[in-house]
């Protein structure tokens, strides 16, 4: 059992790659401005982040089974750190581009090398708890990043945030190199990755996962990709962006509590999945109709979408992997080279697109319809 300053770490580390894009979101009207560009051209940058973060996800899946988990942390830390500092130094927006994607890279070992940790840890129903815990915690970085990244913004502008994510990405490398522990075991088979890809591509229940945490993801992402343009129609300040944040957390800790306490009462994790689509689905309605009549008011039914991301998210986590206990660290990094890839192009079509309430509406209809198929093959 890990002590309870390693799971603290374990959890901050897994908050990581959502903490410092949610600091940079607020940003992005800034960056539109600073380098004369539109607003679609600018949220191609987070859109290009998570391409490149699914690049980094197999790199450093590999790494931890290479290497260890804890150099591999160490190491994806370190790589976005020089690429934050680099950002600041950035004078054309092609290589501010270039450096996100380095950023992107490096802040994958936090998703990657965390999960692989908790699952050389933790096993069966235990991890769908901790999974369950570590989304609760989940819940909470998307408003510390929208809040920092306001506040961020307001003083010191876009360069200011960059300076800010590579301070925190230092700070939480020297945490590691006192606490981290090595999960790695020794005698662990080691799988070529070729076969592994194989085995993953012919799993129908893989690609269902695949496209599920995809698709959550895309409703999470798409309004801190495309809000910020909104409240700057609706002249609201990055101030007003960054509270919204807090209460949007709200419901997606009251997803990941109600998580726990169906969890508690053996309702399927199938189930729960179901119930967040649903949730979805009429957040996304009453989306349509709140930014119909241009008001700000859509923060307000968002709330159904934070809710069903914390509901289903902890499911498909901890469920998606369970045949491939051998090989957990590379089978981690390609699921998650796939739903980071599908995840990456649904935010360029978003951010093409720039209509927050469609790109909802379909991601959350295909949630339901994905795993109503999936529960018909189980």
């Amino acid at each position: 059992m890990l002590k309870k300053s390693i799971f603290y770490l374990l959890a901050v580390l897994m908050m990581f790659p959502q903490v410092v894009e949610t600091i940079y979101s607020p940003a992005l009207p800034h960056i539109a401005h600073g380098f004369h560009i539109s607003s679609e051209k600018a949220s191609q940058t987070i859109s290009l982040y998570f391409i490149a973060f699914a690049l980094g996800i197999v790199f450093w899946g590999q790494m931890c089974d290479i290497l260890g988990r804890r150099k591999s942390i160490l190491g994806g830390l370190l790589i976005y750190a020089i690429a934050s500092i680099a950002a600041i130094l950035c004078r054309t927006f092609d290589d501010l581009i270039i450096a996100r994607m380095f950023s992107a890279f490096g802040a994958a070992v936090g998703s990657i090398g965390t999960q692989t940790i908790i699952r050389d840890t933790f096993k069966g129903k235990e991890l769908v708890k901790i999974f369950s815990i570590i989304g609760i915690l989940l819940a909470l970085s998307p408003a510390l990043g929208m809040v920092f990244g306001a506040f961020i913004t307001t003083w010191w502008g876009y360069q200011g945030v960059f300076l800010g994510l590579a301070l925190f990405s230092i700070l939480l490398m020297c945490w590691c190199v006192f606490e981290l522990p090595e999960t790695l075991v020794k005698n662990n088979k080691k799988v070529p990755i070729l076969h592994i890809l194989i085995a993953m591509l012919k799993d129908n229940e893989i690609w269902k996962n695949a496209f599920l945490v995809a698709l959550f993801n895309i409703n999470l992402f798409a309004y801190y990709q495309l809000s910020p343009f909104y409240f700057q129609i609706l002249e609201a300040s990055s101030w007003v962006f960054g509270l919204s944040g807090l209460c949007l957390t709200l419901g997606a800790i009251f997803g990941a509590l109600l998580n726990k306490s169906l969890l508690n009462k053996n309702v399927n994790p199938h189930t729960l999945v179901s119930i967040a689509a649903l949730i979805a689905i009429l957040g996304s309605i009453l989306i349509c109709i709140t930014l119909a009549i241009k008001s700000w008011l859509f923060i307000f039914p968002v709330l159904l979408i934070m809710v069903a991301y914390g509901l289903a998210i902890p499911n498909l986590l901890a469920t998606a992997l369970k045949h491939y206990a051998e090989c957990l660290g590379t089978a981690g990094a390609l699921l998650g080279l796939m739903y980071y890839l599908l995840l990456g192009g649904g935010l360029v079509l978003a951010g093409w697109g720039q209509n927050l309430a469609a790109v909802l509406l379909i991601c959350s209809v295909a949630t339901l319809c994905i795993n109503l198929f999936r529960h018909r093959d189980v």
